[in-house]
């Protein structure tokens, strides 16, 4: 998956007149971003609960959770805010106000412009239509080319359905998403189409953005978010295992920027 670029695993491409061909051929870095905490500075799946007049869930509803089948509990809140009489359009326009995590604007506008150099994807375990709700109304969505999380959508009711991204066998992950999975077909379906990166950055904060770190490669980089669980989680690997990315941690998306710029120098 990690190969030698396409282009260069054969030396015979380099004679004559493939050298012009060469010199057209770039290749690409892989931004790969987490959503809550990280793109956002808050959880969306949480935050939807401000379209509630109470601003609250009640207590039988938060007791329902089980460890891992967070998706499963988001559907019965979705279904008890629909319960409520809370219009689409509400829940919309509350989405919208989720904050962005500072430096992150910046960092996603600079990905817009170097969109040749830069390709971006975001794996999370929110839901489809409060991503793009959130990317849309700040203009942003320019800079993701793809998303994989909880496809959502609204029925005839008018109540929010989510449903669970994938099903799996990985032991670490919910059991609606394993992010390692679906990065590692990603990066599989792009060398198939002739796309292959010359380094993959991966910024995250929670458990869930551990188990990604097993297929990065030395010249790659994990990005954890300071203070946050998967930070923490990182630091007990590097001591007890080795992990091939380097690791960097950041506070704010201009740190982020900083090593994205680096990983495109030549």
């Amino acid at each position: 998956m990690f190969g030698a670029p396409i282009g260069v695993r054969s030396s015979a491409m380099y004679c004559g007149g493939t050298v012009g061909l060469f010199k057209r051929w770039k290749m690409k870095t892989l931004m790969v971003f987490d959503f809550d905490h990280t793109v956002v500075d808050d959880n969306s799946d949480t935050w939807v609960i401000k379209c509630l007049p109470g601003q609250t869930l009640p207590d039988s509803l938060k007791n329902s959770y089980r460890n891992g089948h967070w998706t499963e509990f988001m559907g019965s809140v979705m279904n008890y805010i629909g319960d409520q009489k809370v219009s689409p359009d509400r829940i919309r326009s509350v989405m919208e106000t989720i904050p962005f995590t500072a430096g992150m604007t910046d960092l996603l506008t600079f990905i817009s412009d170097h969109k040749s150099a830069v390709d971006c994807i975001v794996i999370s375990d929110s839901n489809s239509m409060f991503i793009d709700w959130i990317l849309r109304a700040s203009g942003l969505q320019a800079a993701v080319d793809r998303v994989f999380t909880n496809p959502a959508k609204f029925n005839e009711l008018g109540y929010m359905e989510v449903q669970c991204h994938h099903s799996h066998d990985c032991a670490r992950c919910p059991v609606n998403l394993c992010k390692r999975r679906v990065l590692e077909r990603y990066l599989s379906e792009q060398g198939d189409r002739g796309v292959e990166y010359e380094r993959v950055l991966y910024a995250g904060d929670g458990a869930n953005d551990l188990c990604p770190v097993s297929c990065l490669r030395g010249r790659d980089v994990m990005m954890p978010r300071k203070g946050f669980t998967l930070e923490k989680l990182l630091a007990k690997l590097e001591d007890g295992a080795s992990v091939s990315a380097k690791v960097v941690a950041w506070s704010s998306g201009t740190e982020i920027l900083q090593e994205l710029k680096a990983s495109m120098q030549p």
